[in-house]
């Protein structure tokens, strides 16, 4: 199985996300990531779906996906030809004698220091699934107290929009 990633244009609807949810739950997928936000188009959404699964029951699931009225659009972006990012808070363990290695590393990636206390650190950082994964293997030995990740979230490389696509095709 591989991974793959969808962005799914939708009408801004009740009902819309579980009812897409419900479709790769019928087929036994587990969805790895799922983010869901507001476009430039007005009354529209784009949904970034993240599974693991093979190509042909992946191509199924995007059959039905586009007979759903409230879908748009669905493209499936290659990792290559995408900009994908996520966002991660992790509190870290990290009194005064280890607090500034633990800087160095949040530095080395780019991260932000959001809250200090006298025995923890609040730290943010965006990046791919990658960047993400060694950031928090670095941190795991100074021990991590509290972690939230955001779903992925995905656009295709170069001046085309699926958006421009949806709206000549609607």
């Amino acid at each position: 199985m591989t991974k793959h990633t969808l962005s799914v244009l939708v009408q801004d609807k009740p009902g819309v996300l579980a009812r897409i949810s419900a479709l790769f739950s019928r087929r036994g997928f587990n969805i790895d990531s799922l983010a869901v936000g507001p476009t430039e188009l007005p009354d529209v959404s784009r949904m970034t779906v993240v599974v693991d699964v093979e190509a042909l029951p992946l191509e199924q699931v995007t059959k039905q996906l586009n007979k759903l009225v409230e879908v748009l659009k669905v493209v499936e972006l290659d990792p290559q030809n995408s900009i994908q990012s996520q966002i991660v808070l992790v509190k870290v363990r990290a009194d005064a004698p280890i607090r500034g290695q633990v800087i160095e590393i949040v530095q080395l990636f780019g991260g932000k220091v959001v809250d200090v206390t006298t025995d923890a650190m609040s730290i943010q950082v965006t990046g791919n699934a990658d960047k993400v994964r060694d950031f928090l293997q670095l941190l795991e030995p100074y021990g991590i107290r509290e972690l939230v990740q955001s779903g992925l979230v995905a656009l295709g490389r170069g001046s085309r929009s699926i958006s421009d696509r949806a709206l000549r095709s609607a």
